[in-house]
């Protein structure tokens, strides 16, 4: 079974919506349907001339599902290509070949450094801005009354559940990091009770391992908390509190420091609330 991915997520959706749209915006999206493999490459001018319609029924279809312009929504495809692309080697060279003249690839490690670092603000200014403090405190309360904590981060997220695991452990907490270690990953959480918390952070193209453990933790009551990169996150649908970190990426590489950021926040914040309690 192949994982989701915010592209198959957003295909989904157009399909699901089809029948609802008008003429124009049914044109485009038989196109974008029928050709993802090349939106990521090609102009809008040249989209729009290929589906027929003029390049302003491409901003209305973006507008129409919940993207600014139809530049965003080829970042969509694009990023799915650039996830494809396994060897960092070929993820580079793709990223050089859909550059545009706004977008042109850093070469020097001091470039990439000043561009990782202001991508990596630019997306820690959105993360204050877009968590509220009612999903923080939520959060800590959770943590705060779970008799277990279990932590799911798989692939890059691995870093990010390692941390808080490490964390909540120096915390004094019962926390467990569910590793698979020997494909054992449905026996590590096999003792999850409606009392514990359940953290789940997975990133499109969404681990299909950790979708089948919150779905496990779901249905034993467990509370869960998912850090994740969508609203329309599969993880979503199983949360009591969804965490939506939009992390910065250049060439085609996510970096991972609002995750890490929101990570240090719930184990600072749930430290100071066991100071109040002494």
């Amino acid at each position: 079974m192949n994982n989701p991915t915010q592209l198959s997520l957003l295909q989904d959706e157009i399909r699901h919506r089809y029948e609802t749209l008008s003429k124009r915006l049914k044109q485009v999206a038989r196109y974008i349907l029928d050709n993802s493999n090349s939106i990521a490459f090609d102009t809008v001018a040249s989209i729009a001339a290929q589906a027929s319609v003029p390049p302003s029924t491409l901003i209305r279809f973006a507008n129409a599902f919940g993207f600014s312009g139809f530049n965003e929504m080829k970042q969509v495809f694009r990023q799915h290509l650039m996830e494809e692309t396994v060897n960092y080697t070929e993820r580079a060279r793709l990223f050089r070949q859909t550059s545009t003249d706004d977008n042109v690839a850093p070469e020097k490690p001091a470039e990439i450094l000043n561009v990782f670092t202001m991508v990596n603000a630019q997306a820690l200014q959105q993360l204050a801005m877009q968590t509220s403090s009612e999903q923080l405190d939520r959060a800590v309360e959770l943590l705060n009354n779970a008799e277990n904590i279990y932590v799911i981060g798989l692939r890059r997220s691995f870093s990010v559940a390692s941390y808080l695991t490490y964390a909540l452990r120096h915390l004094e907490r019962r926390a467990f990091l569910i590793d698979g270690l020997g494909g054992m990953f449905t026996e590590q959480l096999s003792m999850v009770k409606p009392k514990d918390v359940v953290i789940a952070i997975s990133y499109s193209p969404y681990a299909q391992e950790a979708l089948e453990l919150v779905e496990l933790g779901a249905k034993r009551g467990a509370q869960q908390i998912a850090i994740t990169d969508s609203q329309v996150s599969p993880l979503a649908a199983f949360s009591d509190v969804c965490f939506v970190v939009r992390e910065a990426q250049v060439d085609g590489f996510r970096s991972q420091v609002a995750s890490m950021c929101l990570a240090q926040t719930l184990a600072v914040s749930l430290a100071l609330n066991n100071a109040k309690d002494e």
